[in-house]
């Protein structure tokens, strides 16, 4: 009933863990899908939807290259599909045991609530269930029959394709998103400073845009508070920095607090620069879509 679906340049980008856990599952995938350069040139979005094309599975399970599932990740997904008000589920992406020390590190950015600023630590570590608009495909199941009512994701984006995803299946399905924490995934960290903050730095320009675009799920303030941060900064600063020094030593990590402050000043520099960006040219409703 489930087909699982990885986006990757090549197979030598799969983490050792991925398929073994795959071949580990209780509930064993109808089939698993592994889309490469050589399959289908393009980005992670435009491989998910050439997949899902292909896909025998009545749901689809998001994972990436870089990340393991846990033995009862499927097994438990299956359980919350079922009720039709249902459209996806998803669960926390945790930091690999395995990690090296910066890759941690970067770990604790996303699951710490002043790296998180609050906004999505529930993200990146085990937390109540709930429901959700907005979750990335590193751990996203849905059903092929949504999926393909909202056309895919939408390959204007990278990253991002996801918000969009989640969005038209939240309000133009009129759907739920149910976040359980039973649903995990262990995703490898980039480590710090310089591939972690590229990754920030992306993330931070496609909040940003959608902010704009995407009022209903990224007009939040957890999501300007690093832009705050980034005007304001000699203004908070005492206030700032005994919370970064508390938050080191709550975990154990003195390298945490220059990731922290870092983070937040290349997240809130790359959000602005989204945020005044001009929308996608083959997406010109798309803001206009996000209020029906």
């Amino acid at each position: 009933m489930i087909s699982v679906i990885i986006p990757c340049k090549t197979k030598a980008d799969l983490c050792p863990e991925l398929l073994l856990s795959l071949k580990s599952q209780t509930k064993k995938p109808q089939e698993i899908l592994i889309i490469t350069d050589k399959i289908c040139p393009g980005d992670p979005a435009s491989k998910r939807n050439y997949a899902a094309k292909k896909a025998c599975g009545k749901y689809l399970a998001f994972i990436d290259s870089d990340a393991y599932p846990h033995p009862d990740w499927l097994k438990n997904s299956l359980k919350h599909l079922k009720p039709a008000h249902i459209s996806a589920v998803c669960g926390p992406n945790l930091t690999p045991p395995q990690d090296n020390l910066y890759q941690k590190t970067s770990g604790l950015v996303w699951s710490s609530w002043l790296g998180a600023g609050g906004a999505g630590t529930y993200r990146n570590k085990i937390s109540p269930p709930r429901f959700v608009t907005d979750f990335p495909s590193s751990n996203l199941i849905v059903k092929k029959s949504d999926f393909n009512k909202v056309k895919g994701f939408n390959t204007s984006f990278w990253p991002g394709e996801d918000t969009k995803l989640c969005h038209d299946l939240v309000y133009k399905l009129n759907k739920k998103i149910l976040y359980h924490p039973s649903i995990q995934v262990f995703h490898h960290r980039r480590p710090i400073f310089i591939p972690h903050l590229k990754q920030i730095s992306r993330f931070g320009f496609h909040r940003g845009l959608f902010a704009r675009i995407l009022p209903k799920t990224s007009l939040k303030l957890g999501y300007f508070a690093p832009l705050i941060l980034l005007i304001t900064l000699p203004i908070v600063w005492p206030i700032y920095l005994p919370l970064l020094i508390l938050t080191g030593l709550y975990h154990h990590s003195f390298l945490l607090i220059p990731t922290i402050l870092l983070t937040h000043l290349t997240y809130g520099l790359y959000f602005l620069k989204g945020f005044v960006s001009p929308t996608p040219q083959s997406i010109p409703k798309l803001s206009s879509t996000a209020t029906n």
